[in-house]
Formats: C-alpha cells, sequence, structure tokens
C-alpha cells in the first residue's frame, strides 16, 4: 500500500462521496417504478457491503447472475465496499460456461436472481465443490436469502476501502468466440481511469436522466460512477425491448442512454418508432460493436445529432477512442465510419506485426498504452504476454487513420480474409453493401476456396419487403472497391446471429456456411 499521504481516489471514493451530498435527491427508479434516493442508495449498498463481512468463512471472490433488478446494484456495489472481487456471468450462458468460470476464477460466492436462476444455482452448487455461499438475491428455497439478512442490519455511513491502486477490483471473462474465455484482470487504477475519462471527456447532459435498458451486471451499470458524481439519476428498465424503451424515454424524459448499435437500429427500425416523444434524448453513447455507417446516418436522420462513440474493449474499459456528437459528419460515411480519436488518457498507436507504426493511410492493429490496461489474462501468462507484446496491448482490431487523427477499424485481425495473396478487410466492404437501396445489414466473411485459399462471401439482410439482385450488390463493390474485395457469392437470411453483446456473430456465420466454397 503507498503512502496515505497520497493515498489515490477510486470509483469508491466517488460513489461515497456522491451519495454522502444532497441525500434527499432521487438516484435510481427501479424496474418496479420504486424510487430511491442517494441516502437510501448508500444505505442499502451499507447493508449488503456489512452482509457480505459477516458471512464465515470470509469470501474472497464472489459471481453475480441475475437480471435486472435492483438488489443487483445494491449486492455489486457491496461487493466492491467489502472489498471482494467481483465477477458477472452473462444472464444468456449456460451451465458449462458458468462452471468454467466458477473455477478458472476461484469463485467461493455466488449471488443470483431466485426468480430466474434457482435451479441452475442450485445445479452449479452440485457441480462446483468450491462453493462456499449460495446467496439469493430475494426469498428463495435455495441457498441463503441475502437481501433479507442485508434488512435486518442498521447502515453506517458509506466509506471506501483503502486500496492499492493495483489491487484486483473485478475479473471480466471475454465472450471465448476464439476458444475458453479468458479472465480480464482489472485492478482499481483501471477502474478509476475508465471513470475518469467518463467524467472528463463523455458529452454528459447537465441534467442526467440516465436509462438502463442493458444487463446491470454488466455494461448496465458501467456509468454508475459518472450518474452519481454530475448528480443525476437513473431509469432500470428490467432488460431492452424496443417499445418498452422508447415508452421509458417518454415518461421519463431521458436524456442519456447506453446502447449497442443494434438496440438502436431495433429502434429506428420498429413499426412504431413514430408514436414516442423522444426529444428528451440530448445523447445516446454507442460502442461494443460497429455501426454501419449507412445506417448510423439513418440513424441521426430519425434522432437527430446525439450520437457519442466510445471504442475500447474489456482489457482497455470503455474508451481508448472517442468520436463527439459533433464530429459525427453525415456528408462523409468515412468520418460515420470511425471510431475517433485517442481518449486523453490512453496511448494509442497503429503498428505492424514487428511492433513499428505504419505509414499514415495504411492499416494497422490499434495497440494502447496507459493506466486503463488490463493487468493482465488470470491464469494466463502466454497470452497475457502475447497481448502486451513489444510494450502495448494488441487490441487485435485493424484501422486506418485519417490525416486529422480519426481511426477507422477495417477488420478484427482474425476475421481479416486473405483471398488470392491480397488481404480484404470485412468492415469495409459491409459499408458498402449497407449503403445499397433496401439492404438493412451485412456480415462479411471468408470461406474456403480451392482456387483463392478464401472466398468472400456476403450475408445480408434485406428491409422488410425490400429485393436485391446478388450480382448488382457484387458490382457495387466491385466499383467501389475492385475485384479482389467483391464478393464472390452472397447469401440472403431474414436475420443474423448475434453474441451475447449484440455484435454479429460472425463464428456462427463461419460455422453454417463456411464450407460452402
Amino acid at each position: 500500500m503507498s503512502d496515505p499521504l497520497y493515498q489515490p481516489v477510486t470509483t469508491l471514493h466517488m460513489i461515497a462521496q456522491a451519495l454522502s451530498r444532497d441525500t434527499d435527491r432521487l438516484v435510481v427508479i427501479d424496474t418496479d417504478g420504486e424510487r430511491i434516493s442517494a441516502r437510501e442508495l448508500a444505505d442499502e449498498i451499507s447493508r449488503y457491503q456489512q452482509a457480505f463481512k459477516a458471512l464465515e468463512p470470509p469470501p474472497t471472490r464472489a459471481a453475480i447472475l441475475s437480471r435486472n433488478r435492483i438488489e443487483v446494484l445494491y449486492a455489486s456495489n457491496g461487493l466492491n465496499f467489502a472489498a471482494i472481487v467481483s465477477t458477472a456471468l452473462h444472464p444468456m450462458g449456460s451451465i458449462d460456461d458458468y462452471l468454467y468460470v466458477i473455477e478458472d476464477g476461484s469463485i467461493d460466492t455466488l449471488l443470483f436472481d431466485p426468480e430466474h436462476y434457482g435451479d441452475i444455482a442450485k445445479a452449479l452448487q452440485e457441480r462446483a465443490p468450491n462453493l462456499r455461499h449460495l446467496l439469493a438475491l430475494g426469498e428463495s428455497t435455495v441457498g441463503t436469502d441475502i437481501a433479507a439478512a442485508a434488512r435486518k442490519i442498521e447502515p453506517r455511513p458509506l466509506v471506501a476501502p483503502a486500496s492499492d491502486p493495483e489491487a484486483l477490483f473485478r475479473i471480466a471473462y471475454s465472450g471465448g468466440t476464439t476458444g475458453k474465455p479468458k479472465g480480464i484482470m482489472t485492478s482499481h487504477r483501471a477502474a478509476t481511469t475508465s471513470a475518469m475519462i467518463q467524467l472528463m471527456s463523455w458529452e454528459w447532459p447537465k441534467d442526467v436522466r440516465h436509462l438502463i435498458c442493458a444487463p446491470l451486471s454488466h455494461s448496465g451499470a458501467a456509468v454508475l460512477t459518472s450518474v452519481l458524481v454530475k448528480n443525476g439519476s437513473m431509469v432500470v428498465l428490467p432488460g431492452f425491448d424496443p417499445v418498452s424503451t422508447m415508452q421509458a424515454i417518454e415518461q421519463h424524459k431521458i436524456t442519456s442512454v447506453l446502447m449497442v448499435p443494434t438496440m438502436v437500429l431495433a429502434l429506428i427500425d420498429h413499426p412504431r418508432f413514430g408514436e414516442f416523444d423522444l426529444s428528451s434524448l440530448e445523447v445516446i453513447f454507442y460502442g461494443a460493436s460497429a455501426f454501419p455507417a449507412a445506417r448510423l446516418k439513418d440513424a441521426i436522420g430519425k434522432l437527430g445529432q446525439i450520437f457519442f462513440q466510445f471504442y475500447g474493449q474489456a482489457e482497455a474499459p470503455m474508451s481508448v477512442t472517442l468520436l463527439r456528437r459533433d464530429e459525427h459528419d453525415v456528408s462523409d460515411l468515412n468520418r460515420l465510419a470511425s471510431c475517433g480519436r485517442p481518449s486523453p488518457l490512453a496511448h494509442v498507436a497503429l503498428l505492424d506485426d514487428a511492433c513499428n507504426p505504419v505509414p499514415e493511410g495504411s492499416p494497422g492493429e490499434i495497440c494502447v498504452r496507459g493506466p486503463l490496461l488490463m493487468s493482465g489474462y488470470l491464469n494466463k501468462p502466454d497470452e497475457t504476454a502475447e497481448a502486451f507484446e513489444g510494450g502495448w496491448l494488441h487490441t487485435g482490431d485493424v484501422a486506418i487513420s485519417s490525416p486529422d487523427g480519426f481511426l477507422r477499424i477495417v477488420d478484427r485481425k482474425k476475421d481479416m480474409i486473405v483471398t488470392g495473396g491480397f488481404n480484404v478487410y470485412a468492415r469495409e466492404v459491409e459499408d458498402v453493401l449497407t449503403e445499397q437501396p433496401g439492404v438493412r445489414q451485412a456480415a462479411v466473411i471468408g470461406v474456403p476456396d480451392a482456387k483463392w485459399g478464401e472466398a468472400v462471401k456476403a450475408i445480408v439482410v434485406l428491409e422488410p419487403g425490400a429485393k436485391a439482385d446478388p450480382q448488382a450488390l457484387i458490382a457495387s463493390v466491385r466499383e467501389r472497391k475492385g475485384a479482389v474485395q467483391a464478393p464472390k457469392s452472397v447469401e440472403f437470411v431474414d436475420a443474423l446471429p448475434l453474441t451475447s453483446v449484440g455484435k454479429p456473430d460472425k463464428k456462427a456465420l463461419r460455422q453454417r456456411f463456411g464450407l460452402v466454397a
């Protein structure tokens, strides 16, 4: 631990301080419409913190498995204030997924939503001998009702524990699209840096009324510190549904919301989109996956110049680069395809395979240095060394820089298609396709080909009732990008498969179409 005289401020200090002022102000409206003040939120976090501290043996690492309910906010913060390392289990995962995380992460405590995950919690207890505590976030026939235990405790003033900046704060597990998920170790330093970038550089409304429609255990609560510090409030929905989301925006005069692009598209493409007054929205924070430039232009046309992009990954959470609202230039599709410019607390470079900077205008891997970075992958020293090769975090995303410093991601490095010895970047082909009339979404993959090694294949979703000629779509790419990047084939589907975080699932597409030459 460093000298107390210079003790760093963490996100927990920020939350405790924010909840200690103007304590009667509204901070949360939960899924049942209950209105919770700053004092009440602080008291509930304190109760859960004490309830966790009273457990024997003391928990050291805990996982949360729950849909959106207010107890998740109390429990997750209670774990943090009790200095217990936390991990979120994805609500749509499988028992085998959960068992892997519990074993790999040395999880000794499971908190679960008894309304939806009681049977799964029981099965996990039977198959995971290291689980010492099974804690239900409400009345349950399985485990201990930690919510009931917390209600019996007298709250104390909320005090953040003193923490070494490099101490482990939480473990975030990757999606596992290239094998077993990796446990991404986030320190207090990284979590605090992420919050500082949000506070410094995100374009928050003056009056923050933030809507949470993503999982509270994951990205849903990622902005909690910023909302509280800015004296804002949050409305928590049970989950994302286009109509319920638009109703909540209208009813609560929501000024900000965080979404992935597929959520935005679900709103603007919904047949009831025009029925709701969404004019209170001042900013939509979006990230996690690429937003096709032509569709982003559509969204700006329908919702206004209110889009703010953040690009990052769990290894460098939330904000490696930023694209501000006024930087969304609808007259420039290359700009709309950009992920912005580096955030103030990150060193960013585009590097080649030898870790040398690439010439301006040439594709290179986005690499990052600075206090935002993870501490490494849990139990995976080789993967950690590979990720940090050359003294940089290698994101796996390939981008091109414009003369004024805007980065445009053209592909995941592992998704790059090599056809006839030439590199094809899927994002560039997808952007051309989504500009064509009638095309709602497109995903491009490489499939085995006896002549070219790989052939470019496009999987396309059309607007309802629209028709498109595959050869015309191929010709549009050939005209804009050349013969090498033009798809050899086009497949029409009703919808693209999505990963758990709302990205087009190219692994699933390759499994479905990859054997088709």
